[in-house]
């Protein structure tokens, strides 16, 4: 019975509820759609609606609690009334809001354990997040409370463990809190509002908990299903969908004796929930999501499982936006920067390695992301780990890191730009030692990093062909195995591919080349496996072709004499690759006889090579302490040259390097003595037959013509040495020197030389005086040399090698020579040739090209043709009849500046301040302060000195632009229109002579 004056809405929800005595727990159907048409069309009285439920709620929430049946129903009733007003009034939801989410948080907070009840608060909760629009969250406080609060228990119930041995039931009030979690995840409460990144730590650890717990093979099984669209049926209706056309989701209890849900269920509820967050996310919640991920694996100390972090990784990655997948490679190396001063590796660091290194192997392409980036933190990772211990068991997780990157090509010179930086880190390294070192030796430190660095260059230069080779098609292998193929060193079958990368220039790889005579075997040996796998694939091999076993084979008749003869004059000519090949001869010919690999080094050995410049290699393009010479313009080198080896080492580096090999040079001894012991052992031997060895099979043509005259000056050197102690060395070089002629005979099908060769590696005593390998070719990212280096043997003498010039006649006959277009008497001169250590590192330098017809001092008189061929005014003919050193607007700047008579023109040019990065955020982070750099001046500024006017006027007249230029009409800053004369106006009479 009602009070007299009772308000309408109250009669209106009085009359929903059912008899007490029922205990009903469904609202009257009639009179409940009567009052949703109440609301519906009286918009105004939905606020009102919802503080006199909230009320009812809240009331029966305290009595139910205490185990009132009525209440309890009463309570039943209620929600669902509130869910039928928020389901037809959805347009005016927000003004439900406040009063919904207190409902439901005091339903919770009240009745935790009771599941029925928590189903239809749940039911009520994922109404309101289908149809809300979200833009309360984070601006009403008191609702904003409320639904954190909400959040918060429907997470844990997803988490929630049994107090008894029913799984069933556990798995059932899991599955009410992962609805929710749905809901939220696709509702715009979530990324409408500023409180994601609160929200996002409260629910997606309760995701996680569920995935982690499950096998590793569920998961895979339920990937592929929910990929094939036959995932579990629970959850079914949360489905992206228009906000008008959405249907908001009924969460039911299972009733007692039929079958509840699966742990396979909940892994695909949870599975789907993740995949909708990753799906819908921008780059700046991503970032805000894995942060959450890495936080709830390291709750719950899941660190531990590396293949199911891997999994989660990858899958992320996958369910991402294209535009935004980078941010969780990026965020993963972020999250590893932050504890590279640990002194322990745990679980979480080596974990995270592996995660990067999933990602970047995985099929995905990931766009946006910034390679260079990338390696950068994961370089400086590397030598702050080997700072903090040399046998840091992450070091062989982040070599693998760093050769992942290149398992995705973005762009055509990605494995150049990263295999610079990676040379150029390890120079560093090599000049400078380990950076942050507390201890006082750097050595200890510097052959680990080197040794890691070169691990990961070798994979990061694999990766895009294992990348390749594991998605070719099954058909792709099916033709013949002795296909004619271009020498690629790798075995062929079938079509070739074609490389989508550019590959890495010599010039870049040549500046390691002194790694072949460090100080630590390991280093010498690592490298020199490096180096072999670099010629294998790498160098460029125009106009050579062999077969699957390394034979050298005819060109097939297609070619034609044209292309024969193009190759031939590649082949012949001095480019990058006989540059490379002539300086790697000198290294190895210092590894065989050098008795010490250390050289004295001190800070002015710049300025020593500047002293003889007659002496300097041109290639090495260095910068002397005093300029004296112009530095070679772009266009003076060899059009062949690719990539950007400027890229990869400093000025100053190659100086020292430059000054390194020449005083190497100088201490090379002139023959063996008790003084002069070499200290080269029988695996440096054994390491540079296998680097000769690939030389000669994957590029027979140039190998022959750089290092036959090699191996004669080799075979020289020890011919001079009779002192018995050096026997063995001299035995092990002779082997050395044997068994490359061996291979030169068998790859150019000579078999006279062959006959040599084994007619005298048969009077070895034994079968073989040098020690198998000990390079493993094991995975990349460990080291590669496990053993110790072999000492040589102390007996070996008393046979002889080939008779080089034996061996040079017999090619000089073979047959093939003339087949491949080479005439015997230019082969003959070149094989001949009388080599030398120092000519050699003289033809490893690039020189620079010949005069240009165009430019010099004989210019004028050919450019005096120019207009009677063309009969327009060409200023571009202008600027080729200046000298070589050019005048430009910086020789005015320095005139004007007091500093034109400083130095040379070229070289005494400002420089640009340095900029410094340490502020650049990655290109992962958003906001407009990530574009933004910080320069800072390397040196304080100077005074500016006014200049003379003198020198003001010569620079004026040398620029054509003073009194002179103009007076003979020399001048070359004309106008391209020139403004016609006008005579000057009269004014009119009337005009006055003055303005008003």
């Amino acid at each position: 019975m009602h009070l007299p004056f009772t308000p309408n809405h109250i009669l209106l929800i009085d009359a929903c509820y059912p008899p007490p005595a029922a205990l009903s727990t469904s609202p009257n159907s009639q009179e409940l759609s009567r009052l949703t048409y109440y609301a519906a069309n009286k918009s105004g009285k939905l606020t009102k609606l919802g503080a006199e439920m909230e009320k009812r709620i809240k009331a029966e929430s305290k009595r139910a609690q205490a185990n009132n049946a009525r209440s309890r129903a009463s309570l039943l009733v209620s929600l669902q009334i509130l869910r039928a007003l928020a389901t037809e009034c959805r347009r005016d939801l927000s003004l439900l809001t406040p009063s919904l989410l207190a409902s439901v948080d005091a339903t919770l907070q009240a009745l935790p354990a009771d599941l029925e009840i928590c189903a239809k608060a749940a039911t009520l909760f994922t109404t309101w997040t289908t149809y809300t629009d979200g833009r309360l969250i984070g601006v009403d406080q008191a609702a904003t409370k409320a639904y954190m609060s909400t959040l918060e228990k429907f997470s844990k119930m997803s988490t929630q463990e049994g107090k008894s041995a029913d799984h069933e039931f556990r798995n059932r009030t899991r599955l009410v809190g992962l609805a929710v979690v749905s809901g939220v995840v696709n509702s715009e409460a979530l990324y409408t509002s500023n409180t994601l990144r609160q929200q996002v730590p409260v629910f997606v650890p309760a995701l996680l908990t569920n995935i982690l717990e499950s096998k590793l093979d569920t998961l895979h099984t339920q990937a592929k299903a929910r990929d094939s669209g036959t995932a579990s049926p629970y959850l079914e209706e949360f489905r992206a969908r228009p906000p008008n056309e959405r249907r908001a989701a009924s969460i039911h209890v299972h009733k007692d004796g039929e079958r509840g849900p699966s742990s396979t269920d909940l892994v695909d509820a949870s599975m789907g929930a993740l995949q909708a967050l990753f799906a819908q996310s921008t780059g700046s919640h991503i970032t805000h999501v894995i942060q959450a991920v890495l936080n709830g694996i390291d709750e719950r100390q899941a660190w531990i499982k590396e293949k199911h972090c891997c999994w989660l990784a990858t899958k992320a990655t996958e369910w991402s936006q294209y535009q935004y997948r980078y941010a969780i490679p990026t965020k993963l190396i972020e999250r590893l920067v932050e504890d590279q001063d640990t002194s322990n590796v745990a679980n979480i660091h080596t974990s995270l390695a592996a995660m990067i290194t999933a990602v970047f192997t995985s099929s995905l392409h990931l766009i946006n992301l910034s390679t260079s980036d990338c390696i950068s933190n994961l370089l400086a990772l590397v030598l702050r780990r080997v700072a903090v211990s040399s046998d840091d068991k992450l070091l062989p997780a982040l070599a693998s890191c760093i050769a992942s990157l290149g398992s995705h090509i973005y762009y055509s010179d990605q494995i150049q730009d990263l295999a610079s930086e990676v040379i150029s880190r390890l120079l560093t390294v090599d000049s400078n030692g380990v950076p942050g070192r507390e201890d006082g030796s750097d050595d200890d430190g510097r052959h680990p990093a080197i040794r890691y660095l070169l691990s990961s260059l070798v994979g990061l230069i694999l990766a895009p062909g294992r990348q390749e080779i594991a998605l070719e098609t099954a058909s792709a292998a099916a033709s013949s195995p002795r296909s004619l193929r271009l020498a690629d060193g790798l075995p062929h079958e079938g079509p070739a591919r074609v490389s989508k990368r550019a590959k890495v220039s010599p010039e870049t790889w040549q500046d390691t080349l002194h790694l072949l005579c460090s100080e630590d075997y390991s280093v010498r040996s690592d490298y020199a496996y490096a180096l072999a796998f670099f010629v294998e694939s790498e160098m460029t091999k125009r106009g050579e072709f062999t077969d699957a076993e390394g034979n050298k084979r005819l060109r097939p008749l297609a070619d034609g004499p044209l292309k024969q003869m193009q190759d031939v004059m590649w082949i012949l000519g001095r480019d990058e690759n006989s540059r490379f090949l002539q300086a790697m001869h000198v290294y190895l010919f210092i590894l065989a006889t050098a008795t010490s690999f250390h050289v004295s080094f001190t800070p002015d050995a710049p300025k020593a090579l500047s002293e003889e410049p007659t002496s300097l290699p041109s290639e090495i393009n260095v910068i002397p302490a005093t300029p004296t010479e112009p530095t070679p313009q772009a266009s003076e080198r060899d059009p062949s040259t690719h990539g950007r080896p400027s890229l990869s080492v400093s000025m100053n580096m190659r100086t020292k390097r430059a000054s390194t090999a020449k005083r190497m040079l100088q201490h090379l001894p002139s023959k063996w003595s008790v003084k002069h012991r070499p200290i080269a052992t029988a695996s440096d031997y054994r390491n540079m037959l296998d680097l000769l060895t690939t030389e000669y099979e994957h590029i027979p043509v140039k190998g022959l013509l750089a290092g036959v005259p090699f191996l004669v000056a080799l075979d020289t050197f020890i011919q001079g040495v009779s002192e018995p102690e050096f026997q063995g060395h001299v035995a092990c070089v002779r082997e050395v020197i044997t068994r490359t002629w061996w291979v030169i005979g068998r790859v150019w099908e000579c078999q006279e030389l062959v006959n040599l060769a084994e007619r005298a590696l048969s009077t070895i005593p034994g079968t073989t005086l040098l020690p198998p390998t000990s390079v493993k070719k094991s995975e990349t990212g460990h080291l590669l040399t496990k053993d110790k280096p072999v000492t040589i043997p102390t007996e070996g003498g008393g046979w002889f090698g080939v008779d080089p010039s034996a061996a040079i006649d017999a090619l000089v006959a073979n047959d093939l020579l003339d087949k491949l277009g080479f005439k015997r008497e230019v082969v003959e001169e070149r094989l001949r040739v009388q080599w030398t250590p120092e000519a050699a590192w003289a033809d490893s330098t690039e020189t620079q090209s010949g005069l240009d017809p165009l430019r010099g001092d004989g210019a004028s008189s050919r450019l005096r043709l120019a207009p009677g061929l063309m009969h327009i005014e060409n200023l571009s003919l202008q600027s080729l009849a200046r000298s070589g050193q050019a005048v430009g607007v910086n020789d005015l700047r320095d005139a004007l500046q007091g500093r034109a008579s400083m130095s040379n023109p070229t070289l005494a040019g400002p420089r640009a301040p340095s900029v410094s990065t340490l502020d650049h955020a990655s290109s992962a982070h958003h906001g407009d302060a990530m574009y933004k750099l910080s320069p800072s001046r390397s040196r304080p500024d100077k005074p500016r000195i006014r200049g003379d006017p003198t020198e003001v006027r010569d620079m004026l007249n040398k620029l054509r632009i003073g009194k002179a230029g103009a007076a003979n009409g020399s001048g070359l800053l004309k106008s391209s229109f020139p403004l016609a004369q006008k005579s000057p106006i009269k004014p009119p009479a009337f005009v006055p002579p003055y303005k008003s």
